[in-house]
């Protein structure tokens, strides 16, 4: 999952990616709104969580013209206002949730998994193809019933290609969703990570659920 986050305040923004990508989501950063309006509105993002006291587009503003321009990603307001009319007024703006400061980083992230669970990519806890089980929230993986042990970084690259199942996923939205990086042609670290992958859960299998579509990238079919 990649999930923008548009905050003024350097520490808080450092302090909300570093605790994200910890819990393994790919995580951009804008301290400002217009970059921000420009990344949502470019970029292929889960989720954004979004400051309202933000320099050159506020966040009310930000929220609105996003909406305008049909970007349905969901949006959590993250703000030191605290009246009842600040919130009635970030919500009608169309953000999804509404979260005032301080906050603990804790009730933060349920309120992420919630909205992903709900967004346009309707994130679910439990996902499969075929006989393999992933717990998404357990950081749980089992084929045919026997428990298969991943390393972080294969769990995710799993997570995401569950996620898009029978989707062609091209190394690029891998490299941005599960790597936080640009994709670089001269390496071979994905190619690595899904041979491993592959060896873990189609060794042995009658059935391989990955495969390489040549040219493109892979798919995981169920």
């Amino acid at each position: 999952m990649r999930i923008l986050v548009i905050e003024d305040e350097k520490h808080i923004a450092d302090f909300i990616r570093q605790g994200l990508k910890e819990e393994g989501y790919a995580v951009d950063v804008a301290y400002d709104g217009e970059k921000g309006y420009f990344l949502a509105g470019t970029e292929n993002y889960d989720l954004i969580i979004l400051d309202l006291m933000i320099p050159k587009m506020d966040g009310i503003t930000l929220c609105r013209r996003l909406r305008q321009d049909t970007v349905n990603t969901p949006i959590i307001m993250l703000t030191a206002k605290h009246s009842v009319d600040d919130r009635v007024n970030g919500l009608e703006s169309g953000a999804n949730d509404y979260l005032t400061k301080p906050f603990a980083f804790k009730e933060l992230l349920a309120r992420v998994r919630v909205l992903l669970r709900q967004g346009p990519g309707k994130a679910l806890t439990i996902l499969r193809a075929g006989d393999l089980t992933m717990d998404v929230l357990a950081h749980k993986v089992t084929r045919n019933g026997e428990e298969i042990f991943l390393t972080t970084k294969e769990f995710f690259l799993l997570e995401y290609l569950l996620q898009h199942a029978n989707e062609v996923v091209t190394r690029t939205a891998i490299s941005e969703h599960v790597w936080d990086i640009h994709f670089d042609t001269t390496t071979n670290v994905i190619d690595v990570h899904i041979n491993a992958l592959r060896r873990k859960i189609d060794a042995g299998a009658a059935t391989p659920l990955i495969e390489t579509i040549r040219g493109r990238g892979y798919t995981i079919r169920t």
